[in-house]
């Protein structure tokens, strides 16, 4: 799993790649909180495009950042998704809290 993060003033955006499970959500969460800590950005976007596999701490990881990102003020957006990953997002009920788009 590799994480990227391009931050502006406007939009902090992650971007993942690779697998996201529990050997290394950990690591991502520690990155992607970093990020979302130092920020001032008031959008949050993780670009799930070149995820290949994701369990259900890829739920997690996202639901915990979207209460970080919550106590800052700022809202997620879920972006490129596969047809796969939004489905289970959705059964999540992540759609409630954050925004998901597919690809």
């Amino acid at each position: 799993m590799a994480i990227k993060i391009n931050s502006s003033p406007v939009r902090l955006t992650v971007f993942l790649s690779g697998e996201i499970d529990h050997h290394n959500a950990a690591a991502l969460r520690l990155e992607a909180d970093e990020a979302i800590q130092t920020s001032s950005a008031k959008n949050i976007r993780f670009d799930f495009a070149d995820v290949t596999f994701m369990d259900s701490s890829g739920i997690g990881f996202i639901l915990g950042r979207y209460r970080l990102a919550e106590s800052f003020g700022a809202n997620i957006e879920v972006v490129n998704l596969s047809g796969r990953l939004y489905s289970m997002m959705r059964l999540a009920g992540l759609e409630k809290l954050v925004t998901l788009k597919t690809k």
